[in-house]
């Protein structure tokens, strides 16, 4: 309402009014599809296209099933917030099981913090931070903060240690952890959403 009040005042007095964010905690969920410049060069752009759309549907699917809510979209990058990192590991690493049959991969990487929110755009600090945790994991993986690891303890997720990293522009180092079901669990089971 604040944002569509502004607006008005905006479009009446010529004079943007400066808009508070809404600041809020999420857990942060990016993911990518791993090489995709050389899947379109070998695929070619309509079968890239047709791959893309089929992306799409999947990510998109998954991230209403796990109650998320995507915020943006960037070529075959996705960003969306969670009310809880359990729901967005396991978002993840269904997305990353369910897009095997289109023989892709993705990469993906979860933080909890707190966001920015003005309209339809979300930023600081934990944004960063999860954009650069994607950018450290391989194809086919899910990393996420020690954060998330904490926060997500009695899931019935289980990680291994990926050591620490420095993420570009982030202060510090972060120990990252590669996300995984107990045994016997399956990607995409409803019960434990």
């Amino acid at each position: 309402m604040d944002t569509i009040l502004a607006d008005i005042q905006s479009f009446l007095t010529g004079v943007t009014p400066e808009v508070t964010p809404d600041r809020k905690l999420a857990a942060i969920l990016f993911l990518d599809i791993v090489s995709s410049t050389d899947h379109l060069a070998r695929d070619g752009d309509q079968a890239w296209s047709n791959t893309l759309t089929s992306y799409y549907n999947v990510v998109r699917k998954e991230i209403a099933r796990y109650r998320g809510e995507e915020f943006s979209v960037a070529g075959d990058g996705f960003l969306a917030l969670f009310d809880g990192p359990a729901r967005a590991v396991r978002c993840a690493l269904t997305i990353a099981a369910s897009v095997k049959q289109l023989e892709i991969d993705i990469r993906a990487g979860v933080h909890v913090g707190e966001c920015a929110i003005v309209g339809t755009n979300v930023t600081g600090l934990a944004i960063h931070t999860g954009a650069r945790i994607m950018s450290s994991a391989e194809g086919g993986t899910v990393l996420t903060s020690q954060t998330v690891r904490d926060l997500v303890a009695g899931s019935g997720l289980r990680f291994a240690d990926h050591g620490e990293h420095v993420l570009k522009g982030v202060p510090d180092k972060h120990r990252l952890f590669l996300a995984m079901l107990e045994e016997g669990q399956l990607p995409g089971d409803t019960r434990l959403v």
